[in-house]
């Protein structure tokens, strides 16, 4: 299979579901969100990770003032990658614009090239304050505090104030992109091993059912429901025929 993976910045493209002004406050949320920094851990393959995320935002209507929020993402167990799996992006606790935006992106996940990806996402949101301040200097001491608490899994944005819930939704999907590989090998061996672990049963499931005939039914069941009749047929009525002889 072919995974494709997010551009460094989306382009949007018209939407039915989405009028003029969602489109382009969608468009500017995206596109005026600098992670300025990422954690430095990947999602989980097989378990939770908690993103905790510090995003600040100008107010376009305050002059000097910085917002800051703090909190959250918890990012569920990935699923099974498949085509249209980008469609079952799951918010918990995301407003109204997070939830739009999702939708537009799986609407136009194959235009925008996003890794067809399941997940589920919680927002945990923690705490937002004000602060009369320049910016650059709000940006300086969210640093240094991140920095003291030397999480793997903190991030930190550069956003808008609205619609602010989008910038996360962006975090998430870089972070996604960031962890796809690793999450796609540590499948693809799982799978493997579960194979390999089936295959070796039905090597004894096949050594039973020569030794007691009784078990010839439940072996052909375990073939049938594990999609592998084809690759054993031939040698299952081989088993049968053996055992009437």
């Amino acid at each position: 299979m072919r995974h494709e993976f997010l551009p460094s910045r989306l382009t949007f493209h018209s939407s039915p579901a989405m009028n003029n002004k969602q489109q382009f406050d969608f468009w500017y949320a995206v596109n005026n969100t600098e992670l300025v920094q990422s954690p430095t851990s990947r999602l989980e393959t097989f378990g939770e990770t908690m993103v905790n995320y510090h995003l600040v935002c100008e107010p376009m209507d305050r002059v000097g003032q910085v917002v800051i929020r703090e909190g959250q993402l918890k990012a569920l167990k990935p699923e099974i990658i498949i085509p249209q799996s980008l469609g079952q992006l799951d918010l918990e606790d995301f407003g109204q614009d997070a939830q739009q935006y999702a939708d537009w992106l799986a609407e136009h996940g194959g235009d925008l090239k996003v890794l067809q990806y399941g997940f589920r996402i919680q927002k945990q949101e923690i705490k937002e304050y004000t602060v009369t301040d320049h910016l650059d200097n709000v940006m300086d001491r969210v640093k240094k505090d991140v920095a003291e608490k030397d999480d793997p899994l903190s991030a930190i944005l550069l956003g808008v104030d609205s619609p602010w819930e989008v910038c996360l939704l962006k975090l998430m999907v870089d972070l996604v992109q960031h962890s796809a590989k690793s999450n796609i090998l540590d499948l693809q061996h799982e799978a493997f091993d579960l194979r390999t672990r089936l295959e070796e049963n039905i090597e004894l499931d096949f050594l039973k059912a020569s030794r007691d005939p009784s078990k010839i039914n439940a072996l052909a069941e375990r073939l049938k429901q594990s999609n592998l009749w084809e690759k054993y047929e031939d040698r299952f009525f081989a088993l049968v025929k053996a055992s009437k002889g």
